[in-house]
C-alpha cells in the first residue's frame, strides 16, 4: 500500500497531449493522497508549462536526454538526474518500454508503481492494454494504494482568449491530427461543408492547429468565408480557455480534442479504423463519437446530425 508519509514523489508522464491529459485525474489523485510530500514531474517540454499552471507539482522536470540503450554518456547524466531527487516513490503513468528502461537506469532504491519487472507496486493485470486508459491508470493506483481517483479540475486553465475577438456563438474545429496517421483523418472537404453548414446556421468556425496542419487550415479558411482560422495561434491553456466557452467542437482523435472533452465542451469526435475509442476515446460529460472503417465514407450531414443533438443537449 501506498505510504501517505513519503517525502519526496517522482511522476513520469512523457506525451503525448491526449495522454498527459488523462493522466492529470491520477495525478491530482496523487498529489492529494501525498498532500505534504514534494512532488516531482518528468514530461517532456511541450507539456512543462501547461503543467506548471495546473499547480499539482513542486518541479516540472523536462525529460531531455532520453538516451538509447547504447548512449552511456545520456545514461549517466539521465541516472544522475533520477538520484538527485532522492525520491521515496515513483509513478510511472507512462508504463512504456522507456519509462521501464528509466526504472533499470535509477536502480534499486524508491518504490515504483508501473509494470516495470521487479518494481515494488506493479500494475498486476494481464489484460490492462484492453482497458480505456484512464481505467487502467485508475486501477494501477488502486494496487498502489490510492482509490480516490477522480476527473480533472480545469478550474486553473483560463486564458485571455478576448484577444482573438471571437464572435458568438462559435464552434471549434480540429481537423488535424499526426501527419504519420493520415487515416485518422476526415477529409478537408468534410471540414469545408461543415465550416460552411455552421455559418449558414449563424454559428462562426474556429479552426485550431499548428505545425504540418496549417495548410489543411487555410483550405478550409479559403473554402468557407467567414471562418476565423486560430492555426499557429493558441497554446494549450488557450485551447482548454475557448473549449469551455464553445457551443460545440467537432474533431478527429487528436490530442487537443482530448482537452476539449475534458474541460466538458459538447463534442463530436471522429474515428476510423485507425484507433479504437474502447481504449483511448476522449472523456468528458457531452462526448459523441463517430466511427467509420474509412473516414473518407463519413458524409457531412452525419457530423451535422451529431453537431445539433450537441448543440441541443441531446
Amino acid at each position: 500500500m501506498a505510504d501517505k508519509t513519503a517525502d519526496r514523489i517522482l511522476i513520469i508522464k512523457l506525451a503525448a497531449l491526449g495522454d498527459f491529459v488523462q493522466a492529470l485525474g491520477p495525478m491530482a489523485a496523487i498529489r492529494k493522497h501525498h498532500k505534504n510530500a514534494h512532488l516531482v514531474l518528468l514530461t517532456s517540454a511541450p507539456y512543462v508549462d501547461f503543467a506548471k499552471a495546473a499547480n499539482l507539482f513542486d518541479e516540472v522536470w523536462i525529460d531531455e536526454f532520453r538516451p538509447k540503450a547504447w548512449q552511456l554518456g545520456r545514461i549517466k547524466a539521465l541516472r544522475k538526474q533520477l538520484k538527485s531527487g532522492h525520491f521515496d516513490r515513483v509513478y510511472d503513468l507512462q508504463t512504456s518500454d522507456r519509462s521501464g528502461f528509466y526504472y533499470k537506469i535509477l536502480g534499486s532504491g524508491p518504490e515504483w508503481s508501473g509494470i516495470a519487472k521487479g518494481c515494488s507496486h506493479p500494475h498486476a493485470n494481464p489484460d490492462r492494454n484492453l482497458m480505456h486508459t484512464l481505467e487502467r491508470q485508475k486501477e494501477q493506483l488502486n494496487m498502489a494504494g490510492i482509490s480516490d481517483v477522480q476527473a480533472p479540475d480545469f478550474l486553473w486553465a483560463k486564458s485571455d482568449v478576448d484577444r482573438f475577438d471571437l464572435p458568438r456563438p462559435y464552434a471549434v474545429l480540429v481537423p488535424g491530427g499526426a501527419p504519420h496517421r493520415p487515416a485518422k483523418r476526415w477529409p478537408e472537404a468534410g471540414y469545408t461543408e461543415l465550416a460552411n453548414h455552421m455559418l449558414s446556421e449563424g454559428i462562426t468556425p474556429v479552426l485550431l492547429g499548428a505545425g504540418a496542419e496549417l495548410g489543411i487550415l487555410q483550405v478550409i479558411k479559403h473554402e468557407a468565408p467567414g471562418t476565423v482560422n486560430l492555426g499557429g495561434k493558441t497554446d494549450f491553456i488557450d485551447i482548454a480557455t475557448l473549449a469551455q466557452n464553445a457551443a460545440v467542437a467537432v474533431g478527429n482523435d487528436t490530442g487537443p480534442m482530448h482537452l476539449i472533452a475534458a474541460v466538458n465542451c459538447p463534442c463530436v469526435v471522429l474515428y476510423s479504423h485507425d484507433s479504437n475509442p474502447d481504449l483511448c476515446a476522449q472523456r468528458g460529460k457531452a462526448v459523441k463519437i463517430i466511427r467509420k472503417e474509412t473516414l473518407k465514407t463519413l458524409a457531412e450531414p452525419e457530423v451535422w446530425a451529431k453537431v445539433q443533438e450537441s448543440l441541443t443537449g441531446g
